[in-house]
């Protein structure tokens, strides 16, 4: 299904990873993993097509569906309606469309060649399963935690968390045979999760995953590649472990430590090889020559020598005591905002006092971006 040779990935004109190969097939679920700034979501966009590989081939077979971290709607109307886009993932908006033209064109002119036309494509629509499209959209939709009246709401007035769920469940929905998914358990609460997990252990398609949910890596992949990439000026390559993440962990641990050892052991050589060729020179002829052969022993063995792995950085951070707070720190009265024709909240009315903590909830789109940014001052209130 993805099948990757030799591939260099370059971002900015910075190559991040060479000589990539590996290969998904169909009912394998991969996660991809790797250290932050590895370079797993740039590799994850030239897999996907987003970005051009340097050079290496990349090979998808049968359809692709591609969840980015950020996905971006830019290029659909704010004004279409989410269900319409979630359809359009199996290209049944368009035939809809069509459905309706030639239902017009009868209106119009009942020939008998409108007439057939229209039949014609009604029965492709139905052989499609375009009469239980919808009810099925409804169904991902419902398990992604988007609520039903949000699918008939434009996508201009959802908020970012539901436009992310549109985007997956237009994904899910299109039945892709290959799925890459760059964290797609963000904004998705508890039960949505769940759902979601079910959905990728019965998928049978090739997966290939990011994700920072230990949940997701242990339950729904059955292999692990590792993007290596020591340092800000190395370059990252492969490494696949068999198995779930925590089997990875473990697996990832032992080969650090042998990695650990066998770079001492290399140094260590290196060390007493330069060390006894230095002591020789200067000296007869003949030690002169088996110290340049000792010279040609620790240039081979520097070519070769592997790198360990680097120690985990800790950073300590000092911030200066701030100011007391008064005793009230917060007083919100009768709050109210809305988006176009879509009321997000009315009346909220709290306050905070110095020392509480207050916890803020509610599903996606009930307003709780928005009654942040209105408290930090960054977005105005319609009224309170």
């Amino acid at each position: 299904m993805i099948q990757v040779r030799d591939l260099t990935v370059e971002v900015g004109g910075k190559t991040l990873a060479e000589g990539i190969s590996f290969d998904v097939r169909a009912r394998d679920k991969v996660g991809l993993v790797g250290r932050n700034g590895a370079g797993k979501t740039s590799l994850f966009k030239t897999v996907g097509g987003s970005i051009p590989p340097k050079s290496g081939v990349v090979t998808v077979s049968g359809g692709l569906g591609y969840l980015s971290q950020d996905p971006r709607t830019d290029d659909v109307s704010p004004g279409t309606p989410a269900l319409t886009h979630v359809l359009s993932g199996r290209g049944f908006d368009e035939a809809l469309v069509r459905l309706e033209k030639a239902r017009l064109r009868i209106e119009e002119n009942p020939s008998d060649e409108n007439v057939a036309r229209y039949s014609r494509l009604e029965e492709r629509f139905a052989m499609d399963g375009g009469y239980a499209a919808e009810s099925e959209v409804r169904r991902i939709a419902a398990g992604l935690g988007l609520e039903d009246d949000r699918l008939d709401l434009p996508i201009g007035v959802l908020s970012g968390g539901q436009r992310r769920r549109v985007e997956l469940a237009r994904i899910l929905f299109a039945g892709s045979d290959v799925l890459l998914l760059d964290e797609p358990t963000n904004h998705l609460d508890a039960d949505a999760k769940n759902w979601l997990l079910g959905f990728l252990r019965s998928y049978q398609g090739a997966l290939l995953v990011i994700s920072h949910d230990l949940d997701l890596l242990d339950e729904a992949i059955t292999r692990v590649i590792h993007l290596d990439r020591e340092g800000e000026d190395a370059l990252g390559h492969v490494v696949e472990y068999k198995g779930t993440y925590s089997q990875y962990l473990v697996a990832r641990e032992k080969d650090e430590e042998r990695l650990s050892k066998l770079a001492e052991r290399q140094e260590a050589e290196i060390r007493r090889l330069a060390t006894l060729a230095d002591s020789m020179r200067g000296q007869t002829a003949k030690r002169a020559r088996q110290a340049k052969s000792l010279d040609t022993r620790v240039s081979k063995l520097e070519a070769r020598k592997v790198e360990g792995p680097q120690a985990r950085r800790t950073i300590n951070v000092r911030f200066p005591m701030p100011p007391s707070a008064g005793r009230t720190v917060l007083d919100v009265e009768e709050l109210a905002k809305s988006y176009g024709e879509l009321d997000v909240f009315d009346g909220v009315t709290f306050d905070l006092g110095r020392g509480e903590r207050i916890l803020v909830m509610g599903l996606n789109g009930a307003g709780k971006t928005s009654l942040l940014r209105i408290l930090a001052g960054t977005t105005d209130p319609d009224l309170g």
